[in-house]
């Protein structure tokens, strides 16, 4: 542990003389979707200006946050697992004089509350979703008390808050970032615990996203993803006291100098309104890659979801997105054994994966969530028909998946560079559809759009040659 630093108690980063004072040590494990990979970003931002810079290194961290994510099985006891190691390694710290404080962040935080310190003594801080800008006032009140819970649910407030991320984080982050533009959900499917974890709805104002997406392209960013558990419902407030939707946002983040790309995740076929199919048809900087769940083939199971679209009309709706936009790829969500899907009810899922032809997707056994609806149905069923059926499943997506890849090779794409490539000489980046893209290069390329054939496509990357000049879109050709 010879990178450890031992200051006590919170401090500045400098003091009123400009010295460096010394500073403690932060490591955040986060759990999950983007959005929480976008949080604890925020996290470390708002702890850096108290002196607590971040570390790779759990066994250096004077503050250990765990951001905690509820949808998937077993998060709640996932979390819980890595809170007995965590204590071992506090009691160990505090036998050679190093205090550490534990955070449990996110939805799980939300979900669970007391719940936690009941479980687990030595976690110090159980802090919501929400609340994640008052950390350091939250770890100032844990030097004195001995549990502290902030699970309040305003995200307007969290917003409200946040200032964006000091360039030199951004730089350390690369030429891709998210950011948060909408919270919450108000959908209520049945199987889903984010309005209870999330709570309802919430947008941010236009000009706070078009004010960081501006740091964001200052500090080298040249790729947004505007994220939210709901995101083309965005309806965030104007200067002018109107609300813009998810269309109107981008085309003001595509006119930001340096933001090449600009995607966003995750829609509900709901919410995919015209202005947003032409926004694909005329934007282009929007990136031709769609994450559309539909979580069910099968009406009868789609009613009991709640997710308030059809079979009919999801393949409906991808037909016209196709329409304004012929070259964009689809990737999409899907549960196997939902209760009471009968044999007929999947055999209609897989229908529908074949009618759409999706590039990519996400799949995962039904696993019943506390204080959903769908957690009290009676025909649940059995975990090994949850388990055939979405290996199935699985296996048709992936063919799905390789067959778009292969796809690629002969066509020429845009590829935003990213890092040094997996072999000396290779420079490393994404296409507009998300793949990675292996080519040979040089590392001054990094941040650049450039324009790449494809030669050839593996199991999980493509493999490129440098063209010498740029597309215009980033479509394949």
């Amino acid at each position: 542990m010879s990178g450890f630093d031992q200051t006590r108690g919170i401090q500045a980063a400098t003091g009123g003389s400009g010295q460096s004072l010394p500073r403690r040590r932060l490591f955040v494990k986060s759990y999950g979707c983007q959005m929480n990979v976008y949080d604890s970003q925020r996290m470390a931002d708002v702890l850096a200006p108290e002196g607590i810079a971040e570390t790779a290194r759990v066994e250096d961290a004077d503050v250990v946050i765990l951001n905690t994510c509820h949808v998937r099985e077993r998060a709640a006891e996932k979390v819980f697992s890595e809170l007995g190691k965590l204590r071992a390694l506090k009691a160990a710290r505090a036998s050679a004089g190093r205090e550490t404080k534990i955070i449990v962040a996110g939805c799980v935080a939300q979900a669970e509350g007391e719940e936690i310190f009941r479980r687990q003594k030595a976690v110090d801080i159980v802090v919501g979703p929400q609340s994640y800008h008052r950390l350091p006032e939250l770890l100032r009140r844990a030097g004195t008390s001995r549990e502290v819970l902030d699970t309040d649910f305003p995200a307007a407030s969290k917003f409200d808050h946040l200032a964006g991320p000091s360039p030199r984080q951004i730089r350390k982050r690369g030429v891709s970032a998210f950011v948060t533009v909408q919270e919450g959900c108000d959908k209520f499917c049945t199987f889903c615990v984010v309005p209870y974890t999330r709570g309802a709805e919430a947008s941010r104002p236009v000009e706070g996203i078009v004010a960081e997406v501006e740091m964001l392209a200052a500090a080298g960013v040249r790729e947004v993803s505007l994220i939210g558990q709901n995101v083309n419902a965005y309806h965030g407030r104007t200067p002018e006291g109107a609300f813009a939707s998810l269309s109107e946002l981008t085309a003001r983040i595509a006119e930001v100098p340096g933001i090449a790309r600009i995607r966003y995740t995750t829609s509900h076929p709901g919410d995919m309104d015209a202005s947003l199919i032409k926004a694909h048809r005329d934007q282009a900087r929007l990136m031709p890659f769609l994450h559309l769940p539909v979580q069910s083939g099968s009406d009868k199971i789609l009613a009991a979801m709640n997710r308030r679209h059809t079979r009919t009309g999801y393949i409906a709706l991808v037909a016209e997105i196709r329409g304004a936009r012929p070259d964009i790829a689809l990737s999409s969500d899907f549960i196997a054994g939902f209760p009471g899907e009968s044999e007929e009810d999947f055999a209609a899922t897989l229908d529908l994966i074949e009618k759409v032809d999706f590039a990519n997707a996400f799949s995962f056994k039904y696993s019943p969530r506390a204080g959903t609806p769908a957690a009290a149905l009676q025909d649940q069923i059995p975990e090994f028909v949850k388990s055939e059926r979405l290996a199935r499943l699985q296996t048709l997506l992936d063919e799905q998946r390789r067959t778009f890849n292969r796809k690629m090779a002969g066509c020429t794409l845009d590829v935003l560079i990213e890092k040094p490539g997996r072999h000396a000489g290779q420079i490393a980046g994404k296409s507009p559809y998300l793949q990675a893209v292996q080519i040979e290069g040089s590392l001054d390329r990094i941040g650049e759009v450039v324009r790449a054939e494809i030669v050839s496509a593996g199991a999980n990357s493509l493999f490129g040659r440098l063209l010498p000049d740029r597309a215009a879109r980033g479509a394949p050709r």
